[in-house]
């Protein structure tokens, strides 16, 4: 529901001014409206990441291919100097993710509501400015000044969304076809040193764990009524992040006792079966990068 209001908001203001009322009104709550389709109840959160990955049908493309055509499509996003490449890109990712990859537009926009809270709180910052005099396009009185949304700040807040939206996409089509251990066999063939991406499965690992371990402690004392007030609610709290911590500790213990046990030697590696690039991947890859260097050299222009 805060997904859906926020950006039924952010977009008018946006586009206020630029587009008719009725039409941006019809804009904004349709987004908005779409954003609150996908809400769902879940358990699986986090950890169905790598679920995905692993049952798209861009998961069996060469892992090498992807990464390499994201880095490039991402870095050609960022350098982007108008919206209209960063736009058409996340249309075609988002596209390709869900249409090829056969993963459900309800599970994408699950997963992309949460990256899009901070990406619309960081557009409202630039958004509305603090200035002496009324001149903006919507002015609001603030302690002797005025908050307003100027036409400057609106065209930098768009180009920043659309280039973070085109970045999100790129990621999302990465992370939701490809499993994690691929990408770190990727990164080792990159020559990336082992210690940081030891320090990667295992940080990548943890985040599930810890999640679940904070899901089924809240729930607990949810159950026996630990949030029933606010002074029960804080001390609920304080009590649940100081087993959440020591039972880290734990965990982390256990799990390097588990690898010794294993005979780990300072370095972690996964089975992973090779893929063939195949003349049809490499062709979209490389019409992917060429389409969109083309636009973002003509955004300069």
């Amino acid at each position: 529901m805060f997904t859906s209001i926020l950006t039924a908001l952010v977009l008018y203001w946006l586009f206020l001014g630029q587009l008719s009322t009725p039409l941006l009104l019809l804009f904004s709550f349709s987004l908005g409206l779409l954003f609150l389709s996908a809400h769902r109840h879940t358990h699986d959160s986090i950890s169905s990441v790598d679920v995905l990955a692993r049952r798209s049908a861009l998961c069996r493309v060469n892992p090498a291919l992807k990464v390499g055509c994201s880095i490039l499509v991402l870095m050609l996003c960022i350098a982007a100097q108008t919206t209209h490449m960063p736009l058409i890109l996340t249309a075609v990712l988002c596209a390709v993710t869900i249409g090829i990859g056969r993963i459900s537009w309800h599970d994408y926009l699950s997963k992309f509501s949460l990256p899009a809270v901070f990406l619309l709180l960081s557009t409202l910052a630039l958004l509305w400015n603090l200035v002496p005099e009324r001149g903006g396009l919507l002015d609001l009185p603030c302690f002797g000044s005025y908050l307003s949304i100027l036409p400057a700040a609106q065209a930098a807040a768009r180009l920043v969304l659309a280039r973070a939206l085109g970045a999100m996409s790129c990621l999302f089509f990465l992370s939701l076809s490809t499993p994690m251990p691929e990408i770190l066999a990727v990164l080792r063939r990159a020559h990336v040193p082992s210690v940081v991406i030891d320090l990667a499965v295992l940080i990548y690992r943890y985040i599930f764990l810890l999640f679940e371990t904070y899901h089924q402690m809240h729930s607990a004392a949810q159950s026996r009524l630990g949030f029933s007030g606010l002074r029960r609610s804080l001390r609920t709290t304080g009590q649940l992040y100081a087993l959440l911590l020591s039972n880290s500790f734990r965990k982390a213990s256990a799990c390097f006792d588990a690898m010794e046990s294993r005979c780990y030697e300072g370095e972690l590696r996964f089975l992973t079966r090779p893929k063939p690039v195949l003349l049809c991947h490499a062709l979209f890859a490389g019409l992917l990068v060429t389409g969109s260097a083309l636009m973002t050299l003509l955004s300069f222009f």
